[in-house]
């Protein structure tokens, strides 16, 4: 972990960082001279995500458990964040809470699904590429009986 790194894990823990914006802004009051897409490479390589705090805002937070841990974190945020799916082709379409679709496709990453080819997240929703159509239907299929189970 580099020196801006460890900057931003003093941010986050210190102050609640809803956007990449406002963590760009941070850094360069510390005297980081910083891009919001270098910002945004730190936030993936860090695996930093975004969760909700008691009075519902997001804030982006790193997670230092073990894999054990985190699985269970992630499969509580794709529970949590999930809305609806649906397929055109082999794009699996995600709908999701406002603002969690990228919380969510970090799940997914976390999952592992080795159909999906990669993920875009906005706001509120995922596109997935995944190889083939059928498998479009296989990834569908997985995902439904990971959000029957119980936390």
């Amino acid at each position: 972990m580099n020196d801006r790194q460890e900057k931003i894990l003093d941010i986050i823990i210190s102050k609640p960082i809803e956007t990449q914006e406002e963590l760009t802004s941070e850094l360069k009051k510390e005297g980081y001279d910083v891009t919001q897409s270098t910002v945004s490479r730190d936030i993936r390589k860090m695996q930093l995500t975004k969760v909700s705090d008691m009075e519902g805002h997001l804030r982006y937070v790193a997670y230092s458990e073990t894999d054990e841990d985190l699985d269970e974190k992630y499969l509580r945020i794709l529970r949590d964040g999930f809305l609806s799916m649906d397929n055109a082709q082999n794009i699996l379409v995600i709908k999701t809470v406002s603002g969690m679709a990228m919380a969510v496709a970090a799940a997914l990453d976390h999952i592992k699904f080795n159909e999906i080819v990669g993920s875009i997240a906005g706001d509120d929703t995922i596109m997935c590429a995944v190889r083939s159509v059928d498998q479009t239907a296989l990834v569908m299929s997985r995902l439904r009986e990971i959000l029957k189970k119980e936390v």
